[in-house]
């Protein structure tokens, strides 16, 4: 009966440096010489750096308010991407969209222009590297074809190594999905019906100028106002409180901030609307609003008991989306 073979001794590995190893298939030998098989050697510390949850993902780039509301919270938006070192020959566009047809995570349109979906489930636990990946297949992909889901690697670069960090990001809010195909308008057949699904599922939704990250949206009952905030956690729910226990947090009258929710790292205060409140009558109260908060986030004094209750009740209502 053959002997089975023994691991290479670990003092007659080659000294390579973690940096210096390489990414190989998981059943082969590592390179780094221990002689187990790259999965059981360094490939587990890279998957492990792959799948660690990043909580602020998109922190860093500009606009991350509204990174996080077109991930969670729109559902049909798009906004023009400037990639570092500029485009590629061959590549008119970079967009990124809140969801592609069949949840594809990009697109190369024929004329080379790139969509970059949002909404897609992830492989890792950092979406700025998933998507970063994505994109960067995308520029490499023929004309007229889809970008398939991939594992990015642990080393591999995020948004914010791909894209210009000095350019703006505004996004364009629309009614339905016709971004989706060029001259929607004469669309036919299938592809008519499929928009025509995807547009009646839609919530109608608006962004609210002058305030980044804030989002009205119709319901059937009520509608409501979101608004992703980058203010630190524990600094906005006592601001929050303050304005709650002086009767200063509402937008109006039947108007209520019944709570928040976390995504990706951020606070999502929620408003309840009438459903006579649309985004233009909900402008300039939210505004107000944001005045009256930047004064009280500048509050030092410690919270009454009043303030400590109201921001009791808001702490017990949050929830975590991601």
């Amino acid at each position: 009966m053959a002997k089975k073979r023994r691991p290479q001794p670990q003092s007659a590995a080659p000294q390579i440096k973690d940096g210096e190893v390489p990414v190989v298939g998981a059943r082969e030998p590592c390179p780094c010489g221990s002689g187990r098989r790259y999965k059981a050697c360094h490939g587990r510390r890279a998957a492990h750096a792959v799948t660690e949850l990043v909580q602020r993902p998109f922190e860093g780039l500009p606009g991350e308010c509204d990174w996080v509301a077109m991930r969670e919270l729109v559902p049909a938006a798009t906004a023009e991407l400037t990639l570092k070192g500029g485009l590629p020959e061959g590549v008119p566009s970079v967009t990124l969209a809140t969801v592609l047809p069949m949840a594809w995570p990009a697109l190369r349109r024929d004329n080379g222009a790139v969509l970059l979906g949002l909404q897609n489930d992830t492989a890792s636990g950092d979406i700025s590297r998933d998507l970063a990946d994505t994109l960067q297949r995308a520029l490499a992909t023929e004309p007229g074809n889809p970008v398939a889901a991939a594992r990015p690697s642990a080393e591999g670069p995020r948004l914010q190594d791909l894209l210009d960090l000095n350019a703006p990001f505004e996004p364009t809010v629309h009614t339905g999905f016709e971004f989706w195909v060029e001259n929607a308008e004469n669309a036919t057949g299938e592809v008519a019906a499929s928009l025509e699904r995807a547009n009646a599922a839609a919530i109608p939704t608006a962004r609210i100028p002058g305030l980044e990250g804030a989002y009205w949206c119709e319901a059937p009952e009520k509608n409501h106002l979101r608004w992703v905030t980058a203010h630190p956690e524990e600094q906005l729910l006592d601001a929050l409180a303050r304005l709650h226990a002086a009767g200063a947090s509402s937008l109006g009258e039947g108007t209520r901030l019944v709570g928040s929710f976390r995504a990706h790292g951020l606070v999502v205060p929620v408003w309840d609307l009438p459903s006579a409140m649309g985004a233009d009558e909900v402008t300039k109260p939210a505004v107000e609003f944001a005045e009256r908060l930047t004064e009280a986030l500048a509050a030092k004094t410690p919270l009454t008991a009043d303030e400590r209750r109201a921001r009791g009740g808001l702490t017990n209502r949050q929830i975590t989306l991601s």
